[in-house]
């Protein structure tokens, strides 16, 4: 295997940990362990505290800086070789320009004090970055070409487009705190259709908390962002799922047919379990880990599918 190959590969997986690790900070309550940028109390490294709850959080928080600064500097080194090899250099340029914006985002998410677009976008940036990873590293192998696969490529991108929107839909409901809005199953309160209020709910340009107007968030806005995620998991379920039926008919895509079912599954249970098991937060970062894997299988599928390759001989 070339250098640059298992650059990519290495890469790629710190990215994944990156994502990772930035959702449990979020689910930890972490965000504002460190109140500045990009030190932590005016240091490199968090000194004892009284309170060792905010040692904790300032630790969860740095660590995760210090894990994307190595994969800063790691996009870097995929580049400057992708220009000395001549391959895809136009990809690496974009990752590297995106994980710089990642790291505004970044700054903004502690300096304007956990505003939920700068959060929601931050976890978009991410889960882009490891999406391009996904589709470099791919790149760096050779395939047999198969256009049969072509034939899956208007529902693998249906099915990508709908792990996108969820993704965001998922990092609103957390950026928010709205994960308990809804603390039953199946309705909402006991009810299919709860009082809601969706003009807060989705009201881009605001504070944590708070309306547009200033006002503290309703209970109805939390319950509105907590119930679209809920409800769009079912679109999920039916777009991926058919994603995933068309490719299983195409013996050369069955194993990743397979294995985006499996991750589905195992994504939807995590959902339900987190709202049956009121949120604890391992299950509640495990929900985010399969997010990423899922949105890597829908890549990986697009990617053969417009390609019109096959990744088995």
């Amino acid at each position: 295997m070339s250098g640059y190959r298992r650059l990519v590969l290495a890469t790629l997986a710190l990215a994944f940990v990156v994502v990772v690790v930035g959702a449990y900070v979020r689910l930890s309550d972490a965000g504002l362990g460190c109140p500045d940028w990009p030190l932590c109390y005016g240091q490199s490294v968090p000194a004892q505290m009284p309170d060792d709850l905010a040692h904790a959080k300032a630790w969860t928080e740095m660590g995760h800086r210090y894990l994307a600064a190595a994969l800063g500097l790691l996009l870097l080194f995929v580049f400057s070789m992708a220009l000395k090899k001549r391959q895809s250099r136009s990809l690496a340029a974009a990752l590297v320009l995106l994980v710089v914006f990642q790291a505004t985002l970044g700054m903004w998410t502690v300096t304007m004090l956990l505003k939920p677009a700068i959060v929601t976008a931050h976890l978009l940036g991410g889960m882009a970055t490891l999406a391009l990873l996904a589709w470099l590293a791919l790149q760096q192998f050779d395939f047999v070409g198969d256009p049969g696969t072509r034939a899956v490529r208007f529902p693998a991108c249906v099915g990508l487009v709908a792990v996108v929107v969820q993704i965001a839909l998922g990092g609103w409901v957390s950026a928010n705190y709205a994960a308990a809005a809804c603390p039953d199953l199946p309705g909402c309160m006991g009810q299919a259709l709860p009082p809601m209020d969706f003009a807060n709910a989705f009201h881009v340009l605001r504070e944590l908390g708070h309306t547009g107007e200033g006002e503290l968030l309703p209970r109805e806005a939390l319950t509105a962002i907590h119930w679209t995620h809920r409800v769009f998991a079912l679109v999920l379920v039916a777009a991926v799922g058919w994603a995933a039926f068309k490719a299983s008919r195409i013996a050369a895509l069955r194993p990743l047919a397979a294995l985006t079912g499996i991750l589905l599954v195992l994504q939807f249970s995590l959902g339900v379990a987190n709202v049956a098991l009121g949120l604890p937060l391992a299950l509640a970062a495990a929900h985010n880990a399969g997010a990423a894997l899922l949105l890597v299988s829908l890549v990986v599928v697009n990617f053969f599918a417009f390609r019109g390759l096959r990744p088995f001989r």
